[in-house]
């Protein structure tokens, strides 16, 4: 196993890793970082929680050069404010070191702090791409002394919209820029952005979407709807720190409130809350003081915390892309974690269906026979019995739930009922807040004011 010095970090900032019990690299800082310190642009396929912000964090803060008032030397972008703080967060123990400022923008928050930041210099800016043109208009910074671009989590910005902004904004940062690409996917949208704003790069695929919480164990337990609080109550109290999965941001509120009722430390986070009640649930989890986050899907982008014990599926994720997103909350770094998916009774048979199109199920391939669900050996009263999968090559073994029925999935009733626009099946309001700080609305919108 290389160390960080091997792959050609400098000494300095090798002892502020090993300062912080970060002694050996993960894998995808053993692939990229060698090549980023030499100058060369990376496109680096690799999920969230896999130690990339120290993958594009060091080189950076290594081959940074000194700023002047309002224009930074080096600009990594997110798609979400959270994501930005967490980055601010790893980066400025290093930036430390080299006497380096590090600073994030995005919105939410007021613009004159931000400014003031800007005016005095910032080496390293990291900023939401909403915000970061917001000021760029407002002539609070100008961006054509930027040699080092860093764009994280490619793929969520295109989710969201955000890549017609980032074009924008690469296309004022210095034509010699050294351009730094990681995404848990490399295809689509992503690579059009590769092909045309990197040079020759080095791809690294380390790991993708797909394996995301691997080293998780998935559990698929039938609930009545009247026994989810009380089960994912007692899942908090055994697992340990826990991320809730609500699909609105009204349902968020009203299972962190019924939790807290009854005696779990819970706080909802969601677009519909202020970027301090946000900041502050974030933090009171991060240190023990709430042990379950009720989140939303659009809020969750944004929380990456080491350490989370369980993922609860509240309500069935949107498709196997979110279930595997969420999931991607535990089992980091190579800990493990535990998954467990809330399965109603009407709900059962879409529930197979996305464990077979995760590959936690093994099909019948037989000819003679259409693929039948497992017997269930619980009775579905919410005391969690059901289907138990816990990966082995891939394939879960399954123990439980008997499958037949169907869902509610990207909010529409059964038998073709569709609700309002931007609506789930209940009526409710799905949540539309941009995660980088805009006012709630439509996702492909560009800002994150």
């Amino acid at each position: 196993m290389p160390s960080f010095s091997d792959l050609g970090l400098a000494a300095d900032l090798v002892a502020a890793l090993n300062e912080r019990g970060i002694m050996e690299p993960f894998p995808v800082q053993t692939a990229t970082i060698p090549d980023a310190l030499a100058g060369k642009d990376v496109c680096g396929r690799a999920p969230t929680g896999s130690g990339k912000t120290i993958a594009f964090g060091a080189p950076t803060v290594e081959r940074a050069g000194r700023s002047r008032p309002r224009r930074p030397s080096a600009l990594v972008l997110a798609p979400t404010r959270e994501l930005a703080a967490q980055i601010v967060r790893e980066l400025e123990p290093l930036a430390d070191v080299r006497n380096q400022r590090v600073f994030a923008v995005y919105g939410g928050v007021g613009y004159e702090p931000q400014k003031r930041a800007l005016r005095k210099g910032v080496e390293i800016l990291v900023a939401c791409p909403g915000r970061l043109e917001d000021l760029v208009q407002q002539r609070a910074l100008v961006l054509d002394k930027v040699e080092i671009v860093v764009i994280d989590e490619a793929d969520r910005m295109a989710d969201m919209g955000f890549l017609p902004a980032v074009r924008r904004i690469l296309d004022q940062t210095s034509e010699d820029r050294q351009t730094l690409l990681f995404s848990a996917t490399l295809d689509g949208a992503v690579a059009v952005l590769t092909d045309e704003y990197q040079r020759f790069p080095v791809r690294h695929e380390v790991a993708g979407v797909e394996t995301d919480a691997a080293d998780a164990e998935h559990r698929f337990e039938r609930v009545t709807n009247e026994a989810r609080v009380s089960r994912a109550a007692e899942v908090i109290e055994t697992e340990g720190p826990t991320i809730v999965f609500c699909r609105t941001r009204h349902g968020a509120d009203k299972v962190a409130k019924k939790l807290s009722i009854g005696g779990v430390q819970a706080a909802p986070i969601h677009g519909g809350l202020s970027q301090a009640k946000r900041d502050r649930a974030l933090a009171d989890f991060t240190r023990g003081r709430v042990h379950a986050l009720v989140a939303t899907d659009v809020a969750a982008r944004g929380i990456h915390v080491d350490d989370v014990a369980c993922v609860v599926h509240f309500d069935p994720p949107e498709d196997a892309k979110a279930y595997v997103h969420r999931s991607g909350r535990t089992a980091r770094k190579g800990t493990t974690g535990v998954v467990i998916s809330f399965v109603l009774p009407d709900q059962v048979r879409s529930s197979l269906s996305l464990q077979r199109e995760l590959g936690l199920v093994e099909p019948d391939r037989s000819p003679q026979k259409r693929s039948r669900p497992a017997r269930n050996n619980g009775n579905g009263n919410g005391n969690g019995n059901g289907n138990r999968g816990r990966r082995t090559n891939g394939v879960a073994r399954e123990n439980g739930a008997r499958s037949d029925g169907s869902g509610e999935r990207n909010g529409r009733r059964d038998g073709g009922g569709k609700p309002r626009a931007g609506h789930d099946a209940r009526g409710e309001r799905r949540d539309g807040g941009r995660p980088d700080g805009g006012a709630p609305g439509n996702r492909s919108r560009r800002s994150s004011r």
